[in-house]
């Protein structure tokens, strides 16, 4: 069972795929653990306050990790 969701990006339609399978592809691919990566950004976000909240390169790159990551779920080609 998988939730896949299109979403517009830049003028074009992109599938985003999510499963029980996305930490173990994101594993592979980065060879990080996708829950270790998600409680420190859950760290560095604090309590959702705007002035608080400190995301560096490193959380934003993980943003764009596991994007690709469900992208590439959803249309491997």
């Amino acid at each position: 069972m998988s939730i896949v969701r299109k979403i517009e990006i830049d003028g074009q339609d992109v599938l985003f795929k999510a499963s029980a399978a996305i930490p173990r592809i994101y594993r592979l691919k980065f060879q990080r653990d996708i829950y270790k990566d998600l409680r420190i950004l859950e760290k560095s976000i604090g309590e959702g306050d705007e002035e608080s909240s400190n995301l560096d390169l490193f959380s934003l790159e993980m943003f764009e990790n596991i994007a690709y990551t469900m992208a590439k779920h959803a249309d491997p080609q």
